[in-house]
């Protein structure tokens, strides 16, 4: 199965505890059905000091299970499903359901 979310795509949570916050995806991790997104889900760690690292509370981004994300529509920005296109030289591209727009490049 092609991938609908990918990596450098922007994304709107569409629910839980950060529903409705928009960032850009870091990470996909397709075993687990699960991404990383920039300033969304965010966790506080106990960091332990090491020779490189400073210790302390941390925080950083958790994975969110991509059911949760929708692709923000490239034309207005508001949250959208993936389709798929086939065109004419071959190339499969992804489509925004919402306003029709083609997704990547």
């Amino acid at each position: 199965m092609a991938a609908k979310i990918k990596k450098g795509d922007r994304v709107i949570v569409t629910t839980g505890r950060d529903k409705g916050r928009s960032g850009e995806v870091i990470e996909v991790r397709p075993t687990e059905n699960r991404a990383l997104v920039r300033g969304v889900n965010l966790v506080r760690k106990h960091q332990k000091q090491t020779a490189r690292d400073e210790g302390g509370i941390v925080s950083k981004e958790a994975a969110i299970h991509l059911s949760n994300l929708a692709l923000a529509d490239p034309k207005d920005g508001k949250p959208t499903r993936v389709g798929f296109k086939v065109l004419e030289d071959g190339r499969k591209v992804r489509v925004a359901k919402r306003s029709g727009d083609q997704i990547d490049g």
